[in-house]
């Protein structure tokens, strides 16, 4: 098992090394500057859009803009959030949380022009139905000469896609909130009952496919990302005194990584901070990884502009603000210095510190419903990979790998599981990056197509 993890954590350094973090972040500030920081230009404009203003229910697509990103977010809005975050900081300390911040705004445009592109080069499943994603828009966009790069993507996004580490922490999660402090013994067996549990909860909703999937995400994701920010500004309160010097400190300890633990890169700390805290983001937002494309791709519009501008919202609500919300909650509560916690542990002592007896009952729930919705929009990819790999009427036999993979996550160690989604999410965004950077210049004629067209019936 110990060869086993090294082989993990050495894959994903490979993975996470610098042609990748230049093509992430170099890649990302090229599509930024190519369009002009649109994503903050037109936010007033996405807005419009995700409240339905645009909405036409005879255009292609299964569901609304508003499904679409709910679906995406539920994917992203997880144990990235709240045991990612923790991650970076119990290794990096606050500035890891300034360059998570950096990858969420660079982020936000490689999200416009991933899912401009899922709606502008939609295709066609074995069985006829319209689909989008990195491997479809890879394929019609760039042609077929192209395909091994879609089969690429594809292979990696069914390992990808499993959901071993949001069963893994919330796991982690049950067993130091709910059973551990009750006298349940802690073990292979309560993580064998928890992991059936989350088979069946997992079946229920997966085997109906993609409108129940994205019914209940639309459902579930607001209440909990309320419920999680209220518990969070509780925290802030009742810890006022020191809010500002931590914050502070996000910003001069990103430069100074006075309390970086981790390996360094580029011969240096801080290169070994920026790489944890793009990481981390990346892992958080999936902004480049090519998951949310798939969601978006699914949206009833015929318009891509329309669905890039809502889906760059993604990267706003999930890492600027719940990672920072989780971020303040740890830090400002001292337990990052005062624990040995990691993952979602140390972000659970945070809660319990501010608000005994309640408090990490809160986070309990809130990292349920985080982790439970992760489940159900990650098998909706997976899916879709399996689809364009071996056809249509081969998709549904995903399902039961990834049913089985759960069981995998609920009983082995966090390390290995987050070495091994991230390895695969950093191939993922090799060929989404790369196909987006190519077709780039056609999604800026599209955007100026879009808001000509906009501006001659005068609703802008």
């Amino acid at each position: 098992m110990q060869q086993l993890d090294q082989l993990l954590a050495d894959f994903s350094s490979l993975a996470w090394g610098l042609p990748l973090l230049i093509l992430l972040i170099g890649g990302g500030l090229y599509l930024l500057i190519l369009s002009k920081f649109l994503p903050f230009r037109f936010l007033g404009h996405a807005l419009q859009v995700l409240r339905g203003k645009f909405d036409d229910p005879d255009d292609a697509g299964e569901i609304s803009h508003f499904q679409a990103l709910t679906t995406a977010l539920s994917s992203t809005i997880g144990m990235g959030n709240i045991a990612g975050v923790a991650v970076a900081i119990s290794i990096g300390g606050p500035g890891a949380i300034f360059w998570m911040w950096i990858s969420a705004i660079i982020g936000m445009s490689t999200k416009f022009f991933t899912c401009a592109l899922a709606i502008m080069y939609r295709g066609k499943d074995s069985e006829g139905k319209i689909q989008g994603g990195p491997m479809y828009f890879i394929v019609e966009g760039l042609g077929k000469k192209w395909k091994p790069l879609a089969i690429f993507f594809s292979l990696c996004g069914l390992v990808g896609a499993l959901p071993v580490f949001n069963v893994n922490q919330l796991t982690q999660a049950i067993n130091d909130i709910l059973l551990a402090p009750n006298g349940v013994t802690v073990g292979f067996n309560s993580n064998l009952i928890v992991g059936v549990v989350l088979v069946s909860i997992t079946s229920i909703v997966i085997l109906g496919g993609l409108n129940r999937i994205s019914k209940v995400a639309s459902k579930m994701v607001p209440s909990m990302v309320l419920l999680y920010f209220v518990s969070v500004l509780f925290i802030l309160i009742v810890n006022y005194n020191v809010v500002p010097k931590y914050f502070i400190m996000i910003f001069t300890d990103a430069f100074a990584a006075t309390n970086f633990k981790g390996d360094s890169f580029l011969g240096g700390i801080l290169g070994g901070l920026i790489l944890l805290g793009i990481r981390r983001g990346a892992f958080s937002n999936e902004a480049g990884i090519g998951t949310a494309p798939m969601a978006h791709g699914a949206a009833k519009t015929n318009e891509p502009v329309r669905e890039g501008l809502v889906a760059m919202l993604g990267p706003a609500i999930d890492t600027l603000v719940v990672c920072t919300l989780t971020a303040l909650a740890i830090l400002v509560t001292g337990v990052w210095q005062t624990s040995d916690a990691n993952g979602v542990s140390l972000t659970a002592s945070a809660f319990a510190n501010a608000m005994p007896g309640i408090g990490k009952y809160l986070l309990l729930i809130c990292i349920a419903v985080f982790s439970i919705s992760s489940l159900f929009s990650y098998s909706y990819y997976g899916t879709k990979c399996m689809s364009f790999l071996f056809g249509a009427d081969k998709k549904h036999y995903y399902n039961y790998i990834y049913i089985a993979s759960i069981i995998m996550g609920a009983t082995t160690s966090l390390a290995m599981m987050i070495n091994l989604i991230d390895g695969f999410f950093a191939l993922m965004a090799i060929p989404t990056m790369t196909a987006t950077i190519l077709m780039a210049p056609r999604v800026i004629v599209e955007i100026k197509s879009y808001f000509r067209r906009l501006k001659e019936s005068s609703n802008l």
